[in-house]
C-alpha cells in the first residue's frame, strides 16, 4: 500500500549580477541649522543557464528558458482584435487555452510565431521585463532650523512587467461576498475603450464582451490569456513620506514635539490606470494615502 507521486527535481543554475548603492550625509553649522541627505539604488538581473526542460532546439527555441532572466514575463503576441467572423475562418486556429471556447469578431487574433496553423503553448515567447523590479531606489532627506525641521522620503522601482488580470477585473460577473452575490462593476478603462458591435476598434483596451462560456465565469477564455494585449511595463516614482515638525520649549522636564505627516502623497508613473504597485488586479485593495497629527512627549 502506499501513494504514487511524480517524481521531482530541484535542478537549475542562475547567475545573478547587480549593483547596490548608499549614501548618506549631513551637516550641522553654528546657527542651528542642520541636514541629512539618504540615498539607495539597486540595480540586478539574473540569468538562467541550466534547467532542466524539453528540448524545444528544432521545434521551439524561444520556449527555452535557459539564457533568459529569472522572473521573466512570457505570453502570446497578439495582434489585435479579429475583424469579422471572415477572418476568423482564414486564420490559423487557436488553442490558446484549454477552455477557450469559440472565439469570433472582437476576440484576441494571435500570431503563429512557429507557422504551423495552430496556435497553442508552442507560440508563447519572453516578452517585456521580468516580474521583480530590476531597478528600486529612494532618496530624501531631512532639514532644521532651531525648532523646526522638516523630512521627505521618494520611492522608486523600474524595468519590470506585469500582465492585466483581465479575469479578475471583467464587468458584469456574479460574485460571491458576505453569502450574497451581486455583479462586479466595469472599470472606467473598459467603459471608455471595449469593443462592441458599434465600436469595431480593433484596437480596444478591451475585447469583445462575452457570457459564460460553461467552464468560467467570465467569458471566453481565448482572451484571458498572458499576451502583449494585457502586458504593462511599469515605472513610478512616489513621495512616500512627508513630515513637518516643530519642537516646542521644555516645560517642567518634558519637551513636546507636534508633528504633521503624510504617507503616500502621490506618485509620478507611466502607468495610469491605477496604483503600478497593485499590478494586474485594478480591483484589489488600493494602497492609502494617510495623514497623521500628533504629539511626541520627551521626558
Amino acid at each position: 500500500m502506499g501513494l504514487a507521486a511524480g517524481i521531482r527535481t530541484n535542478y537549475g543554475e542562475a547567475v545573478g549580477k547587480g549593483v547596490d548603492l548608499t549614501l548618506d550625509y549631513s551637516k550641522a553649522f553654528a546657527n542651528s541649522i542642520w541636514y541629512i541627505l539618504r540615498g539607495n539604488f539597486t540595480y540586478g538581473k539574473a540569468k538562467i543557464t541550466k534547467y532542466d526542460e524539453l528540448d524545444y532546439s528544432g521545434i521551439a527555441p524561444w520556449r527555452s528558458v535557459v539564457g533568459q532572466k529569472v522572473g521573466q514575463t512570457r505570453g502570446y503576441v497578439a495582434e489585435r482584435l479579429f475583424i469579422d467572423d471572415n477572418e476568423v475562418k482564414n486564420s490559423p486556429l487557436q488553442q490558446v487555452s484549454s477552455g477557450s471556447g469559440l472565439y469570433q469578431a472582437g476576440d484576441i487574433k494571435y500570431r503563429d510565431i512557429n507557422g504551423d496553423g495552430v496556435i497553442n503553448e508552442f507560440d508563447i515567447v519572453p516578452m517585456g521585463y521580468p516580474i521583480n523590479p530590476e531597478i528600486q531606489y529612494g532618496f530624501g532627506g531631512s532639514f532644521g532650523y532651531k525648532s523646526f525641521d522638516i523630512s521627505a522620503f521618494f520611492q522608486g522601482q523600474a524595468r519590470y512587467s506585469f500582465f492585466l488580470n483581465a479575469s479578475a477585473m471583467a464587468p458584469f460577473v456574479e460574485v460571491f461576498t458576505g453569502g450574497k452575490k451581486g455583479n462586479r462593476a466595469m472599470l472606467n478603462f473598459i467603459a471608455e475603450s471595449v469593443w462592441t458591435e458599434t465600436n469595431r476598434d480593433l484596437y480596444a483596451k478591451w475585447p469583445r464582451l462575452s457570457p459564460d462560456t460553461g467552464s468560467t465565469a467570465y467569458g471566453n477564455n481565448n482572451n484571458f490569456v498572458n499576451s502583449n494585449y494585457w502586458m504593462r511595463t511599469a515605472r513610478f516614482l512616489r513621495l512616500k513620506s512627508v513630515e513637518v515638525g516643530y519642537t516646542a520649549p521644555t516645560l517642567k522636564g518634558v519637551t513636546p514635539r507636534f508633528y504633521a505627516s503624510g504617507t503616500n502623497l502621490f506618485t509620478i508613473s507611466d502607468f495610469k490606470l491605477w496604483d503600478p504597485e497593485m499590478g494586474g488586479n485594478g480591483l484589489s485593495y488600493p494602497l492609502q494615502r494617510v495623514f497623521n497629527l500628533g504629539v511626541q512627549l520627551n521626558f
